[in-house]
């Protein structure tokens, strides 16, 4: 299990330099920043005055080796809009990104288990071609399309909801029914599948002949095997939702991270871009870092490495 696990712990940090690296290197290709964060027709001393603040007229690998010394204690200098801490701008908004993600990946993990099991015992019954057609069609559909409607309807038409912004716990409610949504048809799929493979199983036909109830067949033994891949899963999701919900954000005007980065990259504000690709990046690794670790719980094998 330590082997496993410093193996892990490797992994991940290696991870976090790489992802580092690619931010630095990408950065930097988008142009000379000096260049880019100063208005068209500057002269030109202007703009060498700016880039020496910087330290941009230094060779590439001393930046890269500062930038690197700083990244590790989170420090991505200031940012060119707020005049504040890059790092400290991120921290700020991704509570409610957080708060977002969890609320979505909640709603949509018990509601795609619920119906991915219920799938699963139909099999081959009517109830299952409906569930399955709701799946596809909410795996399918764009979550801002999805956000989209119901702002319409529920904001606009009914005036249940707000229709953007943080105003109150009923201002949550849309945003993680969208991305709630995709969850739920994502888990339903995946949980059926693995299900259906999971009862197939020689230990199942042990359980059975033992003369073990059908529920504590389903919910005990078939169950929990198949929530390794549903936890995989979880994990990816997680880690889309957080990086990847920047569209949401925009549609309902959350005042999370990813419309932090939109704002950032319009405004040419490197830091905070810098700093929130590092922040969710070193998250995503550490979710990924702590499903390892709860495979081990979930089946022994990984853990012994047979």
């Amino acid at each position: 299990m330590s082997r496993y696990l410093l193996v892990r712990i490797g992994q991940s940090l290696l991870a976090v330099w790489g992802i580092v690296t690619i931010v630095f290197v990408v950065t930097r290709m988008l142009g000379d920043p000096a260049v880019l964060l100063m208005p068209l027709g500057t002269p030109d001393a202007q703009i060498q005055e700016l880039r020496n603040s910087l330290g941009l007229e230094r060779p590439m690998l001393f930046q890269y080796a500062d930038f690197l010394r700083h990244a590790i204690v989170g420090d991505f200098g200031l940012s060119y809009q707020y005049f504040r801490p890059a790092m400290h701008v991120v921290l700020e908004r991704m509570p409610a990104t957080i708060t977002l993600t969890g609320s979505a990946l909640l709603v949509g993990s018990i509601l795609g288990a619920i119906t991915g099991f219920g799938a699963a015992l139909a099999r081959g019954r009517f109830l299952e071609f409906p569930i399955m057609c709701l799946a596809l069609v909410g795996q399918a559909t764009p979550v801002f399309w999805l956000g989209i409607l119901l702002i319409m309807f529920f904001a606009v038409e009914l005036g249940w909801f707000p229709t953007g912004g943080w105003v109150g716990a009923a201002s949550l409610v849309l945003p993680t029914a969208a991305l709630g949504i995709f969850v739920a048809a994502n888990i339903t799929r995946l949980f059926r599948s693995s299900m259906i493979e999971t009862l197939s199983e020689d230990y199942i036909r042990t359980a059975k002949a033992k003369g073990l109830t059908s529920r504590t067949i389903f919910t005990v033994h078939a169950a929990r095997n198949a929530l390794i891949p549903v936890i995989t899963m979880l994990a990816l999701l997680a880690a889309e939702l957080l990086g990847g919900s920047a569209v949401t954000e925009t549609v309902f005007s959350w005042p999370g991270v990813g419309r932090l980065l939109v704002q950032a990259i319009d405004s040419k504000d490197f830091p905070v871009i810098q700093a929130g690709v590092f922040l969710i990046a070193t998250i995503f690794v550490g979710i990924n870092f702590l499903v390892d670790l709860l495979y081990t719980v979930l089946d022994p094998r990984i853990r012994l490495g047979k």
